[in-house]
């Protein structure tokens, strides 16, 4: 176990500005009809600040190599394991907008599926000079493991039976991820290059991207209750969905809060989530 604490509080800042173009791409995702919203919908600031690569700057696994901001965790294995995320004012399209980013804490943990690390960073969204968003990531790297990670077919033992106020669906496939992959610049190989998802990372199928469910699930929540502000959210992605799996999602809402999650078929969850909002 080697120690990273030395990169704890390392920052980066990062200007873009809030076009239109990354919007209307996700629009045409969703299959919605290209509305040129006044305000970025939530999350769509994900689509900004994008690290600009060049291939030869690439790691095997199609991210950039580690060693620049993020520690040089040799584990293989990365992904973004959720978010807590506070919405203060709305980012208006565009605009000039920066995000100040400082790793918080690098923590080793030994787990059932064995080693990992968790790097948590915190990202200062601003639009115009003023805070926007302030997010926590959470990223977890992981060991190596030969083990081929199967879908289960029969009922999980963490399946959960939830009351719920809506159910929605929305189908995913490989051009879905490669579309969202493109959208993001997002060069990771487990989301469209199925013989390295299968073979080199031991999963039975592509990895629908998390912050591609997160987006669903605040997606469909706005479609249900579109006057309601939301003011926190926050995710946690719990089981992996790959492109061959059906699964359904959820919300529960009470007045100012309520539960969403993502939920395959099989009844296993994949994803919990909490909102917070007003009216």
């Amino acid at each position: 176990m080697e120690n990273y604490s030395n990169w704890i509080g390392k920052k980066e800042v990062l200007d873009d500005y809030s076009d239109h173009r990354p919007v209307a791409m996700m629009q045409a995702l969703l299959n919605e009809e290209n509305k040129l919203p006044a305000d970025l919908p939530h999350l769509y600031h994900w689509f900004y600040f994008l690290p600009l690569v060049n291939g030869q700057d690439l790691a095997l696994d199609g991210h950039p190599k580690k060693g620049g901001f993020l520690p040089p965790i040799p584990f293989p294995k990365r992904m973004w394991a959720g978010s807590r995320l506070e919405f203060i004012k709305p980012i208006a399209a565009h605009q000039s907008i920066c995000r100040e980013s400082e790793i918080l804490k690098v923590e080793f943990k030994h787990g059932k599926s064995g080693d990992m690390y968790f790097v948590t960073v915190q990202h200062s969204i601003y639009a115009e000079n003023e805070l926007a968003i302030i997010e926590e990531q959470d990223i977890v790297y992981r060991d190596v493991s030969n083990q081929v990670q199967r879908a289960p077919q029969k009922q999980p033992e963490n399946a959960e039976t939830k009351a719920f106020d809506y159910k929605k669906s929305f189908p995913i496939d490989p051009v879905t991820l490669f579309r969202y992959s493109a959208v993001t610049f997002n060069g990771h190989r487990i989301h469209y290059d199925r013989p390295y998802a299968t073979q080199e990372e031991g999963y039975p199928g592509l990895v629908v991207h998390g912050p591609l469910l997160a987006t669903l699930l605040i997606h469909h929540f706005k479609q249900e209750y579109p006057d309601k502000q939301i003011t926190h959210f926050e995710f946690r992605a719990v089981n992996p969905v790959f492109d061959f799996d059906d699964f359904q999602i959820y919300g529960s809402i009470k007045s100012t809060q309520g539960e969403l999650w993502i939920q395959k078929d099989n009844g296993q969850i994949c994803m919990k989530a909490k909102i917070s909002f007003k009216e």
